[in-house]
């Protein structure tokens, strides 16, 4: 007697945006190892956001079963002087991305910030604080969100916070530079959150996308811990050890276009309880990173 063996179960699809960003590098090492997907990750040349007419037309070529959006307009500053470009890429870009996936019965897994927060709050910020941006990036960011909720019921978007990698432009690599190159630099010490290295994050949605269930839902990720800008520079001069001189200076006497949440620390306990995340506390990820560096 003849039997056939079953056809073995096609792997996910899965397609990622910002493949050249902090963390669309961080998932290109991490999936790379991984077996049971098929990967496409797709960079701004082809996927370029700004151009909306064509997204669906782009995504439809690939048929991803998961879409990872980890592409976005994050230059702060520079979007208040670029407003519909900032809201193109990080809104209507992600309501093309979010329709795709309504139309097609694919997830969405995209990533925000704690820029969608004003700041004024005084104790780590739920899922549910309320939303009132201060900038550009923040509030374009938001009606992203607005529109992934919208769209794509089999959501999941995580916001974080204060990004930093071995890969792309970031406060960390900025501050190892002016360390060695200065003899003296002044260090916002009123802005209190966590920073997230993107390693760490990149391994949670890959822990995600793996998961025996898909929980959708605005998640909250950073790594453990509370600190200012000048906290986290001071480490990271201790980390390298330079004798640049470091000194703590208010929000009021380093001005940007852009403004930023005097608090924007997250809880992170909802994504912790719902997917068994383990968070690393953010000086073990910091020397972790510096470490890859060096």
């Amino acid at each position: 007697m003849h039997t056939e063996s079953p056809t073995p179960s096609p792997r996910p699809r899965i397609l990622i945006t910002g493949s050249n960003g902090q963390v669309g590098s961080e998932l290109k090492e991490l999936l790379g190892k991984e077996e049971g997907f098929e990967t496409f990750f797709l960079d701004r040349k082809q996927l370029p956001l700004e151009q909306t007419l064509i997204i669906q037309d782009i995504l439809g070529m690939y048929e991803p079963d998961i879409i990872i959006h980890a592409a976005a307009y994050t230059a702060v500053d520079k979007a208040e002087s670029e407003p519909e470009l900032a809201d193109t890429v990080n809104h209507l870009a992600t309501e093309e991305i979010a329709q795709y996936c309504r139309m097609h019965g694919a997830k969405l897994l995209a990533i925000s910030t704690d820029y969608v927060f004003d700041g004024h709050s005084n104790e780590p910020l739920k899922e549910d604080a309320p939303t009132s941006p201060l900038n550009i990036y923040g509030l374009t960011k938001w009606k992203g969100e607005q529109a992934i909720q919208k769209w794509a019921p089999e959501n999941i978007i995580i916001r974080t916070s204060w990004v930093y990698s071995a890969y792309g432009n970031n406060f960390v690599k900025t501050m190892i530079r002016l360390l060695h190159e200065r003899e003296e630099l002044s260090v916002v010490h009123d802005q209190i959150g966590s920073p997230t290295y993107a390693r760490d994050l990149a391994q949670t949605m890959v822990d995600i996308i793996k998961a025996a269930k898909w929980h959708p839902g605005i998640y909250h990720y950073s790594n453990e811990g509370q600190l200012s800008w000048y906290d986290f520079a001071v480490n990271i001069q201790e980390l390298i050890g330079t004798t640049c001189r470091i000194t703590p200076i208010p929000t009021s006497q380093y001005p940007t276009l852009a403004k930023r949440p005097a608090y924007s620390l997250l809880d992170k306990s909802k994504i912790k309880r719902t997917f068994n995340v383990q968070v690393p506390f953010w000086l073990d990820s910091l020397k972790e990173m510096i470490a890859s560096e060096h």
